[in-house]
């Protein structure tokens, strides 16, 4: 069995932006997949964006009820309600991502894409194994967080600050690609694939009702944190643990310079030879920017900023 030839977005809420109905438009034109499927657990509100998804070749917008997906998986993986349960006490939608993509995941199979996300090339190599994830270079992984020695709080201080630099000055993202090699690589579940009931998703959804209450509802716990633990149970042969340059070519923080002015775009050389998909993290930083992005925005700013001409790159007919 390979990986099917399917990629899954899940949305939670009525209003999808443009710059997540860009996502999916381009995994439909880059990605090669058989089917692109937009789970999504509430009714969409009709609009430009929603009409060009409807129109879109191998699109599918699915309404998903979290709840029988997930009493689903509790029965095959004898669960009781455990998963039901503790998705009702999430209140966050970025919590409660967390736990339906990863049970959408196991049990249809596929490739798990953010919509904060752009594809510029073919998914189909990342089918070749049964179940991967991707790396990203972090300052905090969770180890470092609950750490009590002075030495590791000193080295990761200075890391993040230095991050924080390269961050604001112009073209800061070169810089760091020189020290990349001094940040962790963890995983993160943004981006994700596997066999339908793969044994990283069986493992990740079992380790998620096993958490402690008030651990489940930290930030990043049901996520980065939870997933990065449980991928020490599998062999290289076992799990495919992808490169921070095919999924996250800039790491976070440093992913702000995808909306940075810019007098020259240089997208070929931000881009890796084997970048596949970019994660351009709709985070804190970059939420802002995410109301004003239209194809009106994509035009204005394809030649001075990375992150519209990256949408160009990936949908030309913008």
């Amino acid at each position: 069995m390979t990986i099917p030839a399917r990629v899954h977005f899940c949305w939670i809420g009525p209003a999808l932006p443009w710059a997540y109905v860009f996502a999916v438009l381009s995994a439909a034109a880059q990605a090669q997949m058989d089917e692109i499927i937009l789970h999504h657990t509430d009714a969409l509100e009709d609009g430009p964006g929603l009409s060009s998804l409807r129109q879109a070749p191998r699109v599918r917008l699915e309404r998903v009820d979290p709840y029988a997906c997930l009493t689903e998986v509790e029965q095959r993986l004898r669960l009781g309600d455990q998963l039901t349960g503790l998705y009702a006490r999430l209140t966050s939608p970025v919590q409660r991502a967390d736990v339906l993509r990863t049970a959408i995941l196991y049990l249809q199979g596929g490739i798990y894409l953010d919509l904060d996300t752009i594809t510029i090339a073919s998914l189909r190599p990342l089918l070749a194994a049964p179940q991967f994830v991707g790396t990203e270079f972090i300052v905090w992984p969770h180890w470092v967080r609950i750490s009590r020695s002075p030495a590791v709080w000193v080295r990761h201080l200075a890391l993040d600050v230095m991050r924080k630099v390269l961050r604001l000055i112009p073209g800061g993202w070169r810089g760091f690609r020189h020290v990349e090699q001094w940040y962790f690589k963890g995983v993160n579940n943004a981006i994700m694939g596997g066999e339908p009931e793969a044994p990283l998703f069986a493992a990740y959804l079992q380790a998620m009702t096993t958490l402690p209450p008030a651990r489940q509802t930290a930030p990043y716990a049901l996520g980065p944190d939870l997933l990065q633990t449980v991928i020490g149970r599998f062999s290289a042969d076992e799990l495919k643990i992808h490169e921070p340059a095919v999924f996250y070519p800039l790491p976070p923080e440093i992913s702000e310079h995808w909306f940075r002015p810019a007098r020259l775009v240089q997208l070929g050389l931000v881009l890796r030879p084997q970048t596949l998909i970019v994660h351009w993290y709709a985070s804190v930083r970059s939420k802002r920017y995410i109301a004003q992005i239209d194809p009106a925005y994509i035009r204005a700013h394809r030649r001075d900023q990375l992150y519209s001409t990256l949408v160009e790159t990936a949908l030309p007919q913008l």
